[in-house]
């Protein structure tokens, strides 16, 4: 196909806007927060939604990012493919949160469903001053806003434990295999009595979390956290410290939602501009993309062709067979073996027939173990 054909996607920072093509969605980030935080905003320049901004939404708003990746761009110049897919996101943002919302308290808690399903909770916190802008406790207090989301979910969790109690007691005396699921409930709802989250204390307590799976608990989920601060306050180191010190061991992230509003209406030059008199390297949307990439222990593999250059999620450790069950689960059955090369060795040979020659093409059986940005071709047979 002509190069001047080619469909590819848009996400930020590209200047090759057009249609997207999605693949299955491996990662799902629940936004949470208080009201009046800039979650909307947050997301709706993420997706480039109109998500009214409001506190008490009926329904979360659902939205699907592509990850940054320019290795695509060259991957498609390089196979003339007709379009590129990258790997993607799933933004969940939850109607806002208020203390006592796990008792009743304004939406109560129907911000369960939409976390339900996540597989990383986002907490965005406001730490900007903005008079027009009402806190939900009438004082700006990053610490305090994290402590009331944190309650609100480990009481979310500790009523699901109490709940599920009885069951799980009855089912390890009527089966001993279920013993160790009521064992780690019975630690889970003291942990939770003592104002930690499961993530946060698990290992320290001693709890399987694999035996408390079926519960799906909030706050056995990875957690990350988006500071929302005034486009000043981004180059002061100490203030940012003193936030990052907040929520350590976690992920931090910080940003202006309303730069990050304006950043995805601007062609990339000058949105590298702005980035740069604000002392940023790149949009804060792509921290936290890249960084919930690597809080959840995900990696990604290329293919490319004719048809497509495309980016794969896969789980860091995966072997070959496995990475190859994510295209089709025909190809994982009938694996016979993968091609790969480096991503970076191909661009320094400049094609694929160039990197064979050199030999920097590989041949690897079922026990190889992927690496993030390997390009890979799977032989199969079924």
């Amino acid at each position: 196909m002509a190069r001047g054909n080619r469909t590819r996607p848009f996400w930020r920072g590209s200047a090759r806007g057009a249609r997207v093509d999605w693949q299955p969605v491996s990662l799902t980030i629940g936004l949470v927060g208080l009201p009046s935080v800039g979650k909307s905003t947050l997301f709706n320049a993420m997706t480039r939604n109109s998500a009214v901004a409001k506190s008490y939404s009926n329904e979360p708003n659902v939205g699907v990012v592509g990850l940054p990746d320019a290795r695509l761009d060259v991957l498609a110049d390089m196979f003339d493919a007709a379009k590129i897919v990258p790997a993607t996101v799933t933004f969940v943002d939850i109607a806002g949160l208020v203390r006592g919302s796990s008792a009743g308290r304004g939406r109560g808690n129907a911000f369960l469903t939409g976390l339900r399903d996540a597989t990383a909770i986002c907490q965005v916190v406001r730490a900007f001053s903005d008079p027009s802008v009402v806190h939900a406790d009438g004082k700006i207090s990053p610490a305090d806003d994290i402590e009331t989301i944190n309650t609100e979910l480990i009481l979310a969790d500790l009523q699901t434990v109490e709940k599920a109690l009885p069951r799980l007691e009855k089912e390890a005396r009527a089966r001993k295999e279920r013993a160790a699921a009521f064992a780690a409930a019975t630690a889970a709802k003291d942990l939770f009595e003592t104002g930690t989250t499961l993530y946060a204390g698990a290992t320290a307590a001693g709890i399987d979390v694999a035996e408390l799976r079926d519960l799906h608990l909030l706050t056995g989920k990875p957690f990350l956290y988006v500071f929302n601060v005034d486009e000043e306050e981004l180059a002061n180191a100490d203030a940012i410290a003193e936030l990052r010190a907040l929520v350590a061991p976690a992920e931090a992230i910080f940003m202006d939602a309303k730069v990050e509003s304006e950043l995805v209406d601007m062609p990339p030059d000058e949105a590298r501009e702005l980035l740069e008199s604000i002392g940023q390297t790149e949009p804060g949307l792509d921290q936290l993309l890249r960084i919930g990439f690597k809080t959840l222990g995900l990696q990604t593999f290329l293919t490319a062709g004719p048809k497509e250059a495309r980016a794969w999620t896969i789980t860091a450790g995966a072997t070959a067979p496995e990475a190859a069950g994510v295209i089709h689960s025909d190809i994982q059955r009938g694996f016979i073996k993968a091609e790969v090369v480096s991503y970076d060795e191909l661009v320094a040979a400049g094609s694929m027939a160039a990197a064979k020659t050199a030999g920097k093409v590989r041949i690897e059986g079922k026990k190889y173990v992927m690496q993030e940005g390997d390009v890979v071709e799977f032989r199969f047979n079924v």
